[in-house]
């Protein structure tokens, strides 16, 4: 898969909480995000969504990628 169609989805964390930002992850069309893609800092974003849902955030849902950054 090219870099260019991985970028054509996010996986969106919604916040339950209002104090909780939406976080966003680029992945392919079933959800898969290349951890080895991501910064650091991404990694670790994306390791606590998944860690918090049900408690902060909703289950994470596959939408098409925003067209800015």
């Amino acid at each position: 898969m090219s870099h260019a169609q991985s970028t054509l989805y996010e996986l969106c964390f919604p916040p339950l909480l209002r104090s909780s930002p939406l976080l966003r992850f680029p992945c392919d069309a079933r959800g898969d995000v290349q951890l080895d893609a991501l910064s650091e800092r991404a990694r670790e974003d994306y390791l606590f969504a998944r860690t918090l849902v049900g408690r902060d955030y909703a289950r994470p849902e596959v939408r098409a990628a925003r067209d800015s950054p």
